[in-house]
């Protein structure tokens, strides 16, 4: 399929001249990086931009580095990336496990892990991890630079805080000082290239503190406060996973599509949750776990 709408293209040289270019053109920009979503809503039409503004020759927007115990991870650095980072294997290896869940190898190479979050699509697979980690999302514009917290970044389907003038500029994940482990399930209908029907994603601390959060499963991507306070400080056991599993209908609100009924989705986040907690309690025991295939 051709792109018939017509536009401009810049490939600014510096950051201020993007920013200056998303000033000028009023919210009827788009920000190219990665381009697999873009490339296919121009395609169909659903978005019609005045200008493309790329940004891929930004090296300040490349950055895959720890500082001061937070992984901070470019707007320019690829799925592919972080599945190949021995830093991100180190310090956070929930976060390339889950990468490797996106799309195809193809895909990873180009699609970036802030394009994914400005897609804001309900099923995006780095939803979970970032959510139970408490990431923050570094915006800037020419009216100045703020943080983001996850949790509010999400605002509808495909909708997030981000206002028109703004680009993003890195995320920024905090890693606990103390022993961790995070596991994230996503449930697909064949091995490949899917988007998750339903997903979940734990992490656990040695204090017995749990984060939970579920994607696929409501409007946006969402962390459970209720499962949280329910585990917070208990060592599991079946009567714990069985109260956890009977909370799993309140918390979320999936819906019947072509992908999956809502009634297959709650089932199947019961099972995912009971599974990702187990194996991320085991990994942090020091067990070894293939957390490819937990579904």
């Amino acid at each position: 399929m051709a792109i018939s709408h017509e536009f401009s293209y810049e490939k600014p040289a510096s950051l201020g001249s993007a920013l200056a270019l998303l000033t000028r053109y009023q919210g009827q920009a788009k920000i190219l990086a990665g381009a697999t979503d873009l490339a296919v809503q121009l395609k169909e039409g659903t978005v019609t931009p005045q200008c493309l503004i790329d940004i891929k020759g930004l090296s300040e927007l490349d950055t895959l580095a720890f500082q001061e115990g937070q992984l901070v991870i470019g707007a320019n650095v690829t799925f592919q990336a972080l599945v190949h980072s021995d830093l991100v294997r180190r310090e956070l290896p929930m976060l390339g496990e889950s990468a490797l869940t996106v799309a195809s190898i193809g895909v990873r190479n180009r699609a970036t892990i802030a394009g994914n979050i400005c897609s804001a699509v309900p099923s995006l697979d780095s939803a979970p991890v970032l959510l139970v980690y408490d990431a923050v999302v570094v915006v800037t514009s020419e009216r100045g630079t703020r943080e983001v917290p996850i949790t509010d970044w999400f605002k509808a389907p495909r909708r997030t805080a981000l206002a028109a003038d703004e680009l993003v500029v890195e995320i920024r994940i905090p890693v606990p000082a103390v022993r961790h482990r995070g596991v994230y399930v996503k449930l697909g209908r064949y091995r490949g290239e899917d988007l998750a029907q339903a997903g979940v994603g734990v992490m656990v601390t040695e204090q017995n503190e749990y984060k939970v959060a579920f994607n696929a499963v409501g409007p946006v991507p969402l962390r459970s406060a209720k499962l949280e306070a329910l585990l917070r400080g208990r060592t599991l056991d079946d009567a714990l996973l069985k109260q956890a599993r009977a909370e799993v209908p309140s918390e979320i609100s999936p819906i019947t599509d072509i992908r999956a009924s809502r009634e297959y989705r709650i089932h199947m986040c019961q099972v995912m949750l009971e599974r990702a907690l187990r194996a991320a309690t085991g990994l942090l025991a020091g067990k070894s776990i293939d957390v490819e295939h937990l579904v």
